[in-house]
């Protein structure tokens, strides 16, 4: 059995930088014709000229005869201004903003606090097609670490959405049923982003017979109904939901220790994973919407017309990848998939 489909696009990945681009600019150009890359590297990037350097890594780091192309984004901060936004849009390689509400995952710390002092930012983004990309979590303290996403929208999305009804946003690495539902509601401006470790996994995955390290993600895996909604929302048809990793590398040292870091690794194994999870659904004759145009409609790009095959058959993922000098875990490690690419 093949499956023949539009090369995907993933619309939400993590490249990291220096050393790592040498395992993951590979890995997601092989499979993926564009990539929208994330902006929290250690020190982010928050300008049209980092970003253009940060361009310039990753494509030294594309494989030969490869058009693989990397889409840039900005990380928004409180000192991020009207000029920043009109640069970002000339530059032609950035195509989305991040909000990482201060303190939420990985190099996050340089976040925005208080969205409102991002409003102008916000207001020429809107003026200008520019998306907003946004990490969908609360952290006060009062707040359960399960109930961060369904409280950030009603909390702060409902609020910017009010204030710019014309804002593109894309609510990235949805996890509960509360999104779902809201972006089924809302209006053709809002979409989201679903992973492939959030369509596999649930808690338990994470928590029974021994806390496991490797599934440990942000946002944190959810309840099996969440799951069971990402799954339906995915598998729909509906063009609000579409094709986003999340793929974030880290060593296996850093995951491994007694402060472990979030991000599961799925960039080699992506498509076979949502091949299998669509399979299973019954909907294998979504999965191309899903994986390789609805995407592309929402960021206003054209779609893919290079074509790549999955074949039903065994592969093995293996233990672990050469990472540098460490190496990383990657999603289903040990485990035997149902599809393989050609």
């Amino acid at each position: 059995m093949q499956l023949t489909l539009a090369q995907p696009d993933d619309w939400h990945v993590h490249l990291r930088d220096d050393a790592a681009l040498a395992r993951t600019v590979p890995d997601t150009a092989t499979h993926f014709a564009r990539a929208l890359v994330m902006p929290n590297l250690k020190s982010p990037v928050t300008t049209t000229t980092l970003a253009q350097a940060y361009h310039q890594r990753i494509l030294a780091h594309r494989p030969a005869s490869n058009a693989f192309q990397p889409l840039m984004s900005l990380y928004l901060t409180e000192q991020t201004s009207v000029a920043h936004i009109t640069q970002a849009k000339a530059s032609g390689i950035i195509y989305g903003v991040k909000y990482y509400p201060a303190g939420t995952t990985t190099h996050s710390q340089f976040g925005v606090s208080n969205i409102e002092k991002a409003f102008a930012a916000l207001a020429m983004m809107e003026k200008l097609a520019i998306p907003l990309l946004i990490h969908g979590e609360v952290v006060d303290d009062d707040v359960d670490i399960f109930d961060r996403e369904a409280l950030f929208i009603e909390r702060e999305l409902t609020k910017i959405m009010q204030h710019f009804p014309n804002l593109r946003i894309i609510l990235e690495h949805i996890t509960t049923k509360q999104a779902v539902d809201f972006i089924t509601s809302a209006s053709a401006n809002l979409a989201a982003t679903i992973t492939p470790h959030h369509l596999l996994y649930n808690r338990n995955a994470l928590l029974v017979g021994g806390v496991k390290p490797h599934y440990y993600c942000l946002p944190i895996l959810k309840r099996e109904t969440h799951r069971l909604a990402l799954i339906k929302a995915a598998t729909s048809g509906n063009p609000k939901f579409f094709l986003g990793t999340d793929s974030a590398p880290h060593a296996r040292s850093t995951k491994e220790n007694p402060c472990g870091c979030a991000g599961i690794y799925s960039a080699p194994f992506a498509l076979a994973l949502y091949a299998s999870i669509f399979e299973q659904a019954e909907a294998l004759d979504k999965l191309e919407g899903f994986a390789s145009w609805y995407g592309a409609d929402f960021y206003q790009l054209p779609r893919n017309t290079r074509q790549v095959t999955l074949i039903k058959r065994s592969q093995e993922v293996p233990a672990t990848l050469p990472f540098g000098d460490d190496v990383l875990v990657p999603i289903a490690a040990r485990e035997t998939l149902g599809w393989d690419s050609c």
